[in-house]
């Protein structure tokens, strides 16, 4: 015969104080792995999200960044010449040569200096990269030193519309701020390729080169003819798939940090949740004397015991969930390609709470295993005797 829900629930509820202290320290080791997950997938997502799957994106053979990639502009004409590259209505080639830098400005939250990618773009570049608008202000105009800036960058730089930007020296007027579906590009500045191309000393030729292919099937045709032609010694990837291996290391790198500190405090919080069993256990031996007596067997006490544990972890599990929600806010990381802060959105998300919830009850049964072996074998005399 089992013993009732209602029996362990009793229990916690009665002996709160006792039990608040592995509560506690559950929810902390809960909050803290939810909030490491939560900015690992933040930073993944939002790299991931940059680009298309229809795209394509070539830079320099060997580089594995845009920074360190140099395409020369003859080599760029004989690219986008391709049949498999999608026209306009004109039979322009749908493509956007870009050049990109790096540069230093103050954060609005700390004063620190951040780097920022500042890159340079035709006019084009809304309609091939995609999911770009503008949201405040407007485009910039070619020949003019202006330039438009990413959401996240206006939030973390405090750069309006009508302010100035410093770039090489040289102020550039702020006359729009645009979104780009929660992607990496929201953390740029962008302006006029050519207009930029002199100051920015890049006239030779681009950084990288993103094309729209006619049909998305014909990628390996193109990748493998370009890979291989001699005269242009370039690489081809899908464009999406190029930001989202540059997530790679610190995506990781924060899911490895997650991990080993999830593992290391729930040490401390096994030990910590076995400790308040004991306790549990040593102020009930009468009490478990007399349900061995009622007829409750020792398989019953042991499951009766094991289930108050998994009980004070779950409320520990869901205190440390809630802790962690005002995590969902904004953050930065360095993007190790290009040495410049991406900035994103913490993602704490349902799979993210179910998944700490899971580790929160495992703890708890973990902690409560051998004070619940414990009571199940007291004897039934000796627990009776005990005052």
């Amino acid at each position: 015969m089992a013993l009732p829900i209602t029996y362990n629930v009793r229990n916690v509820r009665v002996r709160w104080q006792l039990t608040l202290l592995a509560v506690v320290g559950i929810a902390l080791v809960v909050t803290t792995i939810v909030f490491l997950t939560a900015m690992a997938s933040g930073f993944s997502l939002a790299l991931r999200a940059t680009g298309r799957d229809d795209n394509a994106m070539i830079v320099q053979k060997g580089a594995n960044a845009e920074l360190t990639s140099g395409i020369g502009r003859n080599a760029a004409q004989v690219l986008l010449v391709d049949p498999r590259i999608a026209r306009d209505d004109q039979g322009w080639p749908l493509s956007s040569p870009e050049i990109l830098v790096v540069a230093s400005y103050p954060r609005k939250a700390d004063g620190a200096d951040v780097n920022v990618s500042v890159r340079g773009v035709t006019p084009r570049a809304f309609e091939v990269r995609g999911g770009l608008r503008i949201v405040a202000g407007r485009q910039v105009q070619p020949g003019l030193p202006e330039v438009i800036v990413g959401e996240r960058v206006r939030e973390r730089y405090g750069f309006e519309v009508g302010s100035k930007v410093s770039i090489q020296n040289k102020p550039w007027e702020v006359v729009g701020v645009f979104a780009a579906e929660g992607s990496g590009f929201e953390s740029e500045i962008w302006g006029d390729l050519e207009t930029m191309a002199e100051p920015l000393r890049r006239t030779g030729g681009y950084q990288a080169i993103v094309v729209r292919l006619a049909d998305p099937s014909t990628f390996e045709a193109f990748k493998t003819a370009w890979e291989g032609d001699p005269q242009v010694q370039v690489s081809v990837s899908r464009e999406r798939a190029f930001y989202e291996a540059q997530a790679g290391p610190i995506a990781g790198a924060l899911l490895g940090l997650a991990g080993f500190v999830g593992i290391v405090m729930g040490v401390g919080a096994v030990f910590g949740a076995m400790n308040t069993m004991y306790g549990i256990v040593a102020s009930r031996t009468r009490e478990i004397g007399t349900l061995r007596a009622l007829g409750f067997s020792r398989r019953a006490i042991l499951a009766s015991f094991l289930t108050e544990a998994a009980i004070l972890a779950a409320f520990g599990g869901a205190l440390g969930c809630l802790l962690a929600l005002p995590a969902n806010g904004i953050s930065g990381a360095t993007n190790s390609a290009n040495f410049s802060e991406i900035a994103f959105a913490f993602r704490v998300t349902p799979p993210t709470l179910f998944a700490g919830m899971v580790f929160a009850v495992m703890m708890g049964i973990v902690g409560g295993l051998l004070p619940a072996l414990r009571a199940a074998r007291l004897p039934i005399t000796t627990a009776l005797r005990e005052v």
